[in-house]
């Protein structure tokens, strides 16, 4: 049935856009302010849903969209990080690298990334030798070109259809499959840095663009389990690369076995992007595999998030807004801490097994438990999450404290003259540090779940992952930092962000003049409008950050 709206399509129309707004200043609304799913809103009372047919939609939604999400993450894993599996087969020898186009000197003055900090803590505690402090370069080239992609590719996922951006990516999904590919004929420098430049520019859609894709699609109690669903793909794309680098590295004919890995990874990638671009949907009201009423439920189900579906007007007022709210600035703090040691791990684990004492084959696939207790500690999280409501800081806080502590053994365990000794301490300390996907893939679900506005909630995700760039892409300030640092420092932001959400809802509700958290029916009505009206959070006063 239709529902009472107070604002109606011939009325929005004929409003004229306000021209600009200052934080926290309301306006009439237009059709600037219509929600790209407004329409079929319209048409159903989310809290006439019947709760079975709700309950299929989701699985509907979750056959469909999950496995092209998961799939995608695990390849562009793999292709950012088929470095680190190529880099102990012989890339430096087949890309003719050397000196700081390859290692971090101890006495380099521009360090080329956080990544290579740590290894040279490793060099020095372990006499390593200079062959060994591998690829800084290239790895903070990649996020380089992510970091420089970033702005451009928050604009535009607002401005186009998200599922034939993301597929896309200007053919990004197939031109990662294509960089990928042609790695192998970079013979020098400056061939393979333009390479991973070129790769870290079209991948850096992905990540933002699957924390829109979760608020268009999943309600907020919904969205962690989704998010670790397709996150925890770092930890399979990590023992499957693993497993494959394994089996290449027993390769004797043909090409070389650094040369296979990026050919191989490459092909699956290029093949993927075309799948994805053809099943990929852009918004709930045009999902093929949903016929018109599931469409409509498809759509009244994320209103309870009051934040709407999709917006694709751009609001300086929002950008605004964003620069100004403090949470944007603590997830941006916190991104960046959790890749400050992440960098690490993520790019340099085959070399650092090395150092333990582990041959090239035995690095391999000592990185696989390390990835098998990722993707069960973010399973775990995400489970907790979604079944028990406001304990995604309290799973962010345990986790990174599990990281802490690890990362004091990793660090505090004397090496020996040959670095192998108390190895298996240190190895074991280096796979509780996968706890840290855990930490960084709930920090995604508060842009998903905790800003609204779609200008806002792109542009803070975009912020956010400036910050994971930062983090991978260390500058002269971080020189001294140690592992510690990194893990420490977002502890206490998720303690700060907490602290910030809980003082902001409790204010809301003495506003209110409510007991708990729950809104009467008239405010929760409102609050839902006001998210179709693409309001954000800090105006909306019925909304309610999750915790």
């Amino acid at each position: 049935m239709d529902k009472k709206s107070s604002v109606e399509p011939d009325q929005a129309r004929a409003v004229e856009p306000a021209p600009s707004r200052s934080p926290g200043e309301k306006s009439p609304a237009s059709t600037r302010d219509l929600d790209d799913a407004y329409e079929l809103y319209r048409q159903q009372d989310a809290q006439d849903l019947d709760p079975q047919e709700a309950r299929q939609v989701l699985r509907r939604i979750d056959w469909h969209l999950l496995p092209l999400l998961m799939g995608t993450y695990m390849l562009q894993y793999l292709d950012k990080s088929s470095i680190n599996f190529a880099s102990v087969f012989g890339l430096q020898k087949g890309t003719h690298l050397q000196g700081q186009e390859w290692y971090v000197s101890r006495n380099v003055i521009v360090c080329p990334g956080t990544a290579g900090y740590i290894l040279e803590t490793w060099t020095k505690s372990t006499n390593m030798t200079p062959f060994h402090t591998i690829d800084s370069w290239l790895s903070s080239i990649f996020y380089i070109g992510y970091l420089v992609a970033q702005p451009l590719a928050g604009f535009l996922l607002q401005r186009l259809p998200v599922g034939k951006f993301i597929g896309s990516t200007a053919l990004g999904n197939l031109v990662w499959g294509m960089l990928t590919i042609t790695t192998p004929a970079c013979t020098n420098f400056a061939g393979i840095a333009a390479n991973r430049f070129l790769l870290g520019c079209f991948e850096a859609v992905v990540n933002p663009g699957f924390v829109l894709v979760l608020s268009m699609w999943y309600r907020q109690d919904e969205q962690p389990m989704r998010m670790v669903t397709y996150y925890c793909m770092n930890g399979v794309a990590g023992i499957f690369g693993g497993l494959l680098g394994y089996a290449i590295g027993h390769i004797t004919s043909g090409l070389q076995p650094w040369q296979y890995i990026f050919i191989i990874f490459g092909s699956i990638s290029l093949a993927w992007g075309i799948v994805f671009l053809i099943f990929m949907p852009d918004l709930p009201t045009t999902a093929r595999y949903l016929n018109g009423r599931q469409r409509i439920v498809a759509v009244e189900r994320v209103t309870m998030n009051r934040q709407g579906v999709k917006n694709h007007h751009y609001k300086a007022y929002q950008l605004r807004q964003c620069l100004l709210d403090p949470k944007t600035w603590i997830l941006f703090i916190m991104s960046v801490a959790a890749q400050i040691p992440n960098a690490a791990q993520s790019t340099f684990t085959s070399i650092i097994l090395e150092t333990f004492g582990f041959d090239v084959l035995q690095a391999q696939y000592m990185q696989i438990p390390g990835n098998v207790i990722q993707i069960g500690s973010l399973l775990a999280s995400g489970w907790i999450s979604s079944r028990f409501p406001n304990m995604r800081c309290a799973v962010m806080l345990v986790s990174n404290l599990i990281c802490v502590g690890a990362g004091a053994a990793l660090v505090g365990s004397p090496p020996g003259p040959d670095g192998t000794d108390n190895k298996w301490g240190r190895l074991v300390a280096l796979w509780l540090c996968s706890f840290t996907s855990v930490g960084f893939s709930m920090s995604l679900t508060m842009v998903s779940s905790n800003v609204a506005g779609y200008t806002k909630k792109q542009v803070t995700g975009a912020i956010l992952f400036i910050g994971y760039c930062v983090g991978n892409v260390r500058v002269n300030a971080l020189w001294r930092f140690r592992i510690l640092i990194g893990y420490t420092a977002k502890t206490v932001m998720v303690i700060v962000l907490y602290m910030y959400m809980w003082s902001v809802n409790k204010k809301r509700d003495r506003e209110a003049s409510i007991t708990g958290s729950h809104l009467t029916e008239e405010q929760e009505k409102e609050a839902i409008e006001k998210g179709m009206l693409d309001m954000t959070e800090l105006d909306n006063k019925g909304f309610r950050y999750v915790l």
